[in-house]
This record gives C-alpha cells, sequence and structure tokens, in this order.
C-alpha cells in the first residue's frame, strides 16, 4: 500500500517536472527566457512545443501583431498662438523581444513609455507649425461657391507642410527615440483635431453669421424676383383683359349691326310683316320691362290694346 502510495506520488512529481520543462509558442507569439530573472539565450518565436529548464527557467511571452497606442486628447498651443485639441493615435510593434523585455519589461511600460514621447513630440510639432498647417493637407484650389460675391471670393491661404508632413515629423522624431526600446512605431496619425471651447463659440458665432447674411441675400434676391414676375403677371393680365374687352366690343358692334340689319331688312318688307315685326318688338319690350306683379292699365287708344284687340 504505502509503496503504491509512493509510485504514485513519484509519477506526480515527474509528470509535474516533465509539464514544466515544456512550453507551447502560439503564431502570434514570441517568447524570452529568464532564468532568476535574466534573459537567457535568444529569441524563439518558431511555433510549436519547446522545452526549459523545470522550474529554474520562466517564459515571458510578447504579442509579434501590431498593436495600438490610443493617447488622451491635450490642449496645445499652434506657433500663432491658437490653442487646440489634438488627438493622436498611432501603431506599433515589439521588433526585438529581448531589448524590449530589458528596457520596458511589458506592454503596460511600453504604452506609458509612449504616452511620454507620442504625446511630446505631438506637443513639439503643433507648436512649430501655424493652425493652418496642421488643419490642411494640400494647396488645392477651392470649388468656387455661386453663394459668395466674387469680390468677396478670397483664395486659401498658401501652406508649406500640411499635415501628413507634420504627421512624418512626428512619426520620425519617435522612431529616433524608440530605436533603442525594442519597439517600432509603425503609423501616426492626428485622429483629431478641434479649437478650444471659447475660440470653437467664435468660430461657429462667425459661420452662423455667414450663412445669415447669405440666407438674407437670397432671400433679397428672391424677394426681387417674385416682384419681377408679380410685374410682368398684372401687365400681362391687363393686356389679356384689353383685348379680351376689344374683341368682345368688336363682336358686339358686329352683332348689333347684323342685328339691325335683320330688323331693317324686316321692317321694309310688307305691311303685314312690318306690322308683326312691331308687335313681336312690342311684346319684347313689354316682356323686359314688365314682371308678372305689374298691372298694367291700357287706354283704348294705346298701341299694345289695339294690337292685342285686332292684331294689327
Amino acid at each position: 500500500m504505502i509503496a503504491r502510495v509512493v509510485l504514485v506520488v513519484v509519477a506526480l512529481v515527474v509528470a509535474g517536472v516533465v509539464l514544466s520543462g515544456v512550453y507551447v509558442v502560439n503564431e502570434p507569439d514570441q517568447v524570452i527566457i529568464t532564468q532568476f530573472g535574466k534573459p537567457v539565450g535568444g529569441t524563439v518565436n518558431t511555433p510549436g512545443l519547446h522545452f526549459k529548464l523545470p522550474f529554474v527557467q520562466k517564459v515571458n511571452r510578447f504579442d509579434k501583431r501590431f498593436l495600438e497606442w490610443d493617447g488622451e486628447a491635450n490642449e496645445l498651443p499652434t506657433r500663432d498662438k491658437r490653442f487646440i485639441w489634438v488627438d493622436t493615435t498611432a501603431r506599433w510593434r515589439i521588433s526585438d523581444p529581448l531589448l524590449f523585455f530589458q528596457r520596458l519589461r511589458d506592454e503596460r511600460g511600453a504604452q506609458s513609455r509612449l504616452d511620454d514621447i507620442l504625446d511630446g513630440e505631438t506637443r513639439n510639432a503643433v507648436a512649430n507649425h501655424e493652425l493652418v498647417e496642421i488643419v490642411r493637407t494640400s494647396n488645392r484650389e477651392p470649388e468656387p461657391d455661386p453663394s459668395v460675391p466674387e469680390e468677396e471670393d478670397q483664395a486659401f491661404e498658401k501652406i508649406r507642410f500640411g499635415r501628413d508632413r507634420i504627421r512624418e515629423e512626428i512619426l520620425s522624431a519617435a522612431r529616433t527615440r524608440t530605436a533603442d526600446l525594442g519597439i517600432e512605431i509603425l503609423d501616426v496619425r492626428l485622429k483629431r483635431i478641434n479649437y478650444v471651447e471659447e475660440v470653437r463659440r467664435k468660430v461657429y458665432d462667425r459661420m452662423i453669421a455667414e450663412r445669415q447674411r447669405i440666407a438674407t441675400q437670397y432671400r433679397s434676391e428672391g424677394d426681387g424676383e417674385a416682384a419681377r414676375i408679380r410685374g410682368e403677371r398684372d401687365r400681362d393680365l391687363q393686356r389679356i383683359q384689353s383685348e379680351a374687352y376689344r374683341s368682345a366690343q368688336e363682336i358686339q358692334g358686329k352683332a348689333d349691326a347684323e342685328a339691325t340689319r335683320i330688323y331693317a331688312a324686316a321692317y321694309g318688307q310688307s305691311a303685314d310683316a312690318r306690322r308683326l315685326y312691331t308687335f313681336v318688338k312690342t311684346l319684347e319690350t313689354y316682356e323686359n320691362t314688365v314682371d308678372s306683379d305689374t298691372v298694367l292699365v291700357l287706354s283704348t287708344d294705346s298701341e299694345l290694346y289695339r294690337l292685342l284687340k285686332d292684331g294689327g
């Protein structure tokens, strides 16, 4: 019984020793082996199963992939004394794991060191250039704005550097300072640039005033165009009404002339025709002048009485 327990204990110890002496390197890993805190051997970056001294040596893993650094937004002054908020980001990698371990120990130490280096170089670059150099990237000509009068249309100020070159300055200076740290800075980007609150408010007010001026100009031009259209409409309306009235009068005159001609021709016929004509015209006259509530008192010598009595 005791011998069996001893065998089990020995087997467990042997298994622990064997497992302690074996480690696995994954695809994204690069490993430094330390013995009593000091590196031994070189960098192990071949994926697979590897061996080390049990309990004495320790595995230190470092990522070989691209890593991210994201700085805090800082309020920085430009060379022309404009205060702006600058938010910077970067990508970096561990290029020399052994040197990285000796100088920075781990990624937390690297991030802290990058805070100092990248923030400092960004501050220096911003302080050495004017605001327009940091905001713009090229000297391209702006598209003409039809809302801005030609006398007020001003060309953009020419730049000598631009944001891309300033970014390259930051990247070059940061790479120089990190050359002996076992890391390589791959890229630096100015993620965001903005005015401080006081300046931003003034800029917004100026933009609002400019938009209001343009809107007032549009409204003024629109009112003038509307007045012109209304004037043309009234003029055309008067012309059309005048022409219509003239045409109506001409038609009515022609109709009256034709009616007179017909009446004259009818009146010039026989006596019976003239009496019939006189009778009809008299009836039309009374029809147009007398309504159903009118009472007529006719004398025996009236024309109407005579016509009604014997038809003429």
